[in-house]
């Protein structure tokens, strides 16, 4: 058996070496916290000479920095002296993971391609990444959905649905917590699962791809979609995919669900998912809102804060505050009964206007009283009542009081 010692030398090196593709450091070792929550590294080609770019993300945005030769070496060092969870490099031939376990011990993955699969290396300074699916090899349930041909390659009416696909589970891979859902079946839950394309993918990434045994349930009040999505299923032979006809507050499910999608709700349907998430006690969160109608009534209705009123007067720009405000309120309450949460763009803004993703990770922490003191002066600055405290008042009266 290979050291560990050997191992952290092995994904160095790899890092390090001309067939990188991408290296990506994340998430955070139980008790530690990593300056950074993700960290990607890319080799880019600047002025004719090879560079390694490492891109530093606080959370909040995304710093960018080129070094190449001993230097490169010398930041990758630092990386790896962090108590990251997980690290992931992808070079030509091969995919290593790194997972650390509860004792920080550092466990390695390897996944070799066959030559037929090995990624051609682009050092273009603002190159795509990499897709998590391959856009030029049969997938059945890109075939089924109408996204890929017979043949499989991606429709040209499809791409942008394509590019979403992979973009939405990168947000799931970037968590860095799937290698955490020790029970097996990990069960997902997709609340408002629409047309489902990204519930498939979900089904499909995780149990052929990362090959994590995964059960998923689809519910909707749509029942005439259902039904063509369980003849989907079926002619997959997908036996862990069931859809159940439900509203999302009425919804009962068998056991919590240890992550749960909730993708473009409506209005407080959104809040109606994250209150479940939050009483399952899910891992994982991930909810891409779309209209926001609830906390506009608010705005509309309490007396605009005086700084405020040249921007509220406009019909449009109180509404897009009113869907800022939203979010902002959703992932606080998150923040305050345990998880960590961030709001990212999900899709480009020319795609959709609802292009926003909250993507929460349960922690377990404790609310600080820095938090608590935030959320009371939103709410008593702008005089509303957001609608996910209504639906946790008895999981919040203990925080905030």
């Amino acid at each position: 058996m290979m050291s560990e010692q050997n191992e952290m030398a092995l994904l160095r090196e790899a890092i390090l070496g001309d067939g990188l593709v991408e290296a990506v450091f994340q998430g955070a070792q139980r008790g530690a916290a990593p300056p950074w929550p993700r960290v990607a590294i890319r080799p880019v080609r600047i002025r004719q000479a090879r560079h390694l770019q490492f891109a530093y993300f606080d959370g909040v945005q995304e710093v960018a920095k080129n070094y190449r030769g001993e230097e490169a070496g010398a930041k990758l060092d630092e990386l790896l002296a962090l108590p990251f969870k997980s690290i992931q490099a992808i070079t030509a031939g091969e995919t290593l993971r790194v997972q650390f376990s509860k004792k920080g011990r550092a466990i390695l993955h390897r996944e070799r391609r066959h030559q037929e699969q090995t990624i051609p290396l682009e050092l273009a300074h603002d190159r795509a990444k990499p897709s998590l699916l391959p856009e030029d090899e049969p997938i059945p349930f890109l075939q089924a959905l109408g996204v890929m041909t017979a043949d499989g390659r991606v429709r040209a009416d499809q791409q942008r649905k394509f590019r979403q696909i992979n973009e939405f589970l990168r947000l799931i891979e970037e968590t860095g917590e799937l290698a955490e859902l020790t029970e097996r079946p990990v069960r997902v839950v997709d609340l408002g699962c629409g047309s489902a394309a990204l519930t498939f993918a979900t089904y499909y990434y995780l149990n052929e791809v990362r090959g994590i045994p995964a059960t998923l349930t689809g519910v909707d009040t749509k029942a005439h979609l259902l039904e063509r999505h369980r003849a989907t299923a079926e002619r997959l032979g997908w036996d862990g995919m069931r859809f159940q006809t439900a509203r999302i507050i009425d919804y009962e499910a068998d056991a919590p669900a240890d992550i749960v999608l909730a993708l473009h709700a409506c209005d407080t349907a959104t809040d109606e998912a994250l209150a479940r998430a939050v009483r399952w006690g899910s891992r994982l969160i991930f909810s891409a809102p779309c209209c926001h109608h609830h906390l506009q009534a608010q705005l509309a209705a309490a007396e605009t804060p005086e700084p405020f009123r040249p921007v509220l007067r406009h019909g449009i720009l109180r509404e897009r505050l009113g869907d800022t405000l939203t979010d902002a309120f959703r992932a606080h309450i998150l923040r305050l009964l345990g998880y960590r949460a961030e709001v990212l763009e999900f899709v480009a803004v020319e795609h959709t206007p609802k292009n926003l993703m909250i993507r929460a990770v349960h922690t377990g922490a404790p609310a600080l009283p820095s938090l608590v003191a935030e959320y009371r002066a939103m709410k008593a600055y702008w005089g509303v009542t957001p609608f996910l405290e209504e639906l946790l008042r008895d999981r919040l009266v203990a925080v905030l009081s």
